[in-house]
């Protein structure tokens, strides 16, 4: 199987002029590696394209796959996700993860919240700030949560985004609208304890990885959010801790739930966090998850249920060629196997 490779590098995007922040989301040098490897490993033949805009040039070009493995998180707008697997659509290439339309409402958090409010998964009462008028319009209890409506990787969140007064709220909404140039989601704060699911597969078929972990704030790490600082140093700043019985079965069925709402397909992750009643809220679902192998949330719960990298990549190919009437590679094959 000839599996074509997008992805955002980071390195690059730096030597353009990027910030770190401005280029958390994208990928690191070796996570582009890892899962080349595990590509390789399991009988694919892989060809490197990159970005959206190198892959125009690849397609006007001629070049074809049988399968592109997409990672790409794109640079500009609520469909930077959704770029290249339309893209690929237009030219009815297959490839691995979600859809334009589900990767763009996942983005949006309030969409996505919109979307799971609808299909009755619990979520956390939010309203959408676009501008500084719509702070009258808020109507929710304190404490507050808020963050940039179509960022991940943490971007946007830091201690301050814990909104305890009406002076915070405009403040940060402030900061926030300046620096982002995004509506703000504005939450109620979850206390709770939280967690995060990896799902695998599609519909009816969608299950959850075995593990679920609990996110565990160390003293020195930035306090009461998983933020951007933590997420970036959290081999120092985070435990990760497995969770069993009732209330892992409980995050379980939440997540798939969340995920079958949503549409997702092969693999991702659903975070949830408890309100201050312990009952558990989907915070957000990642359709596209991080892939390094020993720093992405998606790979260390698949590691944690005493799983290999190679096997969750495999498992991915595997899903995808299913959706599409492929014959998988037969590694793939042997990975996806429970």
């Amino acid at each position: 199987m000839r599996v074509g490779i997008t992805y955002d590098l980071r390195d690059e995007y730096i030597a353009l002029g990027y910030t770190e922040e401005a280029a958390a989301e994208f990928d690191r040098a070796d996570t582009i590696e890892s899962v080349e490897a595990a590509l390789r490993a399991i009988g694919c033949e892989t060809q490197r394209i990159g970005h959206v805009r190198a892959l125009v040039g690849r397609l006007a070009a001629g070049d074809r796959w049988d399968l592109v493995f997409n990672f790409a998180e794109g640079v500009r707008g609520y469909g930077r996700e959704s770029q290249v697997p339309a893209l690929l659509d237009a030219y009815a290439i297959p490839y691995t993860f979600s859809d334009p339309m589900v990767l763009a409402i996942s983005l949006h958090k309030g969409m996505a919240k919109r979307v799971l409010r609808d299909c009755g998964v619990p979520t956390a009462p939010f309203a959408i700030v676009e501008a500084q008028d719509d702070l009258d319009a808020v109507n929710l209890p304190y404490p507050l949560f808020a963050k940039p409506i179509a960022e991940g990787t943490g971007k946007g969140i830091s201690p301050r985004s814990v909104l305890r007064t009406p002076e915070d709220l405009r403040a940060v909404c402030a900061s926030l609208l300046a620096e982002h140039q995004q509506p703000v989601l504005v939450e109620t704060f979850l206390p709770g304890r939280e967690f995060t699911v990896g799902v695998v597969g599609a519909g009816n078929h969608a299950e959850a990885v075995p593990a679920v972990l609990e996110i565990i704030l160390r003293s020195e790490a930035e306090a009461n959010v998983y933020s951007l600082t933590n997420k970036e140093r959290c081999e120092e700043l985070v435990e990760y801790r497995t969770v069993s019985g009732a209330l892992a079965d409980e995050c379980r069925t939440l997540a798939v739930r969340a995920w079958r709402a949503l549409g997702c397909v092969d693999a991702g992750r659903v975070d949830l966090r408890a309100d201050d009643q312990g009952r558990l809220m989907v915070m957000e679902l990642n359709p596209l998850a991080g892939l390094h192998p020993e720093h992405s949330d998606l790979p260390m719960v698949w590691a944690a249920s005493g799983r290999q990298y190679v096997d969750l990549i495999g498992r991915i190919v595997l899903e995808a060629c299913k959706r599409n009437g492929l014959h998988p590679p037969t590694g793939a094959k042997v990975a996806g196997a429970r």
